[in-house]
């Protein structure tokens, strides 16, 4: 498993991180006045967002020398959320890899929202934007086709969410999480490092003519029964 958030002091003397070119890292992305939010704590002052090949970087302009990184690998999910009843800001809603607390740990408190953040049990990030997030969307799915997961084809895993992984048949709504942009409770989570090269909105739309094939042939059934 990809370590998950990180702390981020790598910075060149212009402001902006060092990246690993030996390894063919490159820069992909930048945003200023960007945000970021952990767990439940309130949002980052803003800051400046880099997003690379391989990871997400955040560095702080109120406090020089802080920020944070996440490798895509360690990001399971990502989904614009534009609820505001359950997330004041329009953002781009990412779920992070991390240490499962113990028992005695959660009863004690809350590691995504205390003073001293715990990085390693950190599993939420949403990133705020003075901008709509969807560009920055498209730059994870991007991204993402970039750091397959390399246990998904071991395991034999297509890395998209089905099952009781998900609810309603593969899609995630409602929460605290994410909606499509005409406030229909529903939208594609699309998981970041798993994608597998499977196209999901075709495998969505094929599913929709399944279940209407379904839903046709049970009526052929009933009028069938009906009659005799």
């Amino acid at each position: 498993m990809a370590p998950g958030l990180q702390r981020f002091a790598d910075i060149a003397g212009d402001g902006a991180p060092r990246l690993d070119a030996a390894n063919g890292e490159e820069l992909v992305r930048v945003d200023r006045a960007a945000s970021v939010a952990f767990g439940r704590r309130s949002p980052e002052p803003p800051g400046t967002l880099f997003v690379t090949t391989r990871r997400v970087i955040w560095l702080s302009e109120a406090e020089k020398g802080k920020g944070y990184a996440v490798d895509f690998l360690a990001i399971s999910l990502h989904a614009v959320s534009r609820d505001l009843e359950a997330y004041p800001s329009p953002c781009l809603y990412t779920q992070i890899e991390a240490e499962v607390a113990t028992d005695e740990e959660a009863g004690e408190s809350n590691p995504e929202a205390n003073d001293e953040l715990e990085l390693s049990k950190v599993s939420q990030m949403r990133i705020i934007l003075g901008d709509p997030v969807d560009a920055l969307f498209d730059v994870f799915c991007h991204c993402a086709e970039l750091n397959p997961d390399p246990n998904a084809e071991r395991n034999g895993e297509n890395g998209w969410f089905h099952g009781e992984d998900m609810v309603d048949g593969g899609w995630v709504h409602g929460d605290e999480d994410m909606v499509d942009e005409n406030g229909t409770q529903f939208f594609n989570a699309n998981p970041i490092g798993q994608n597998g090269g499977y196209d999901l909105s075709q495998s969505v739309f094929e599913l929709q003519i399944n279940d209407q094939r379904f839903e046709d042939a049970d009526e052929e059934q009933e009028i069938h029964e009906n009659g005799h």
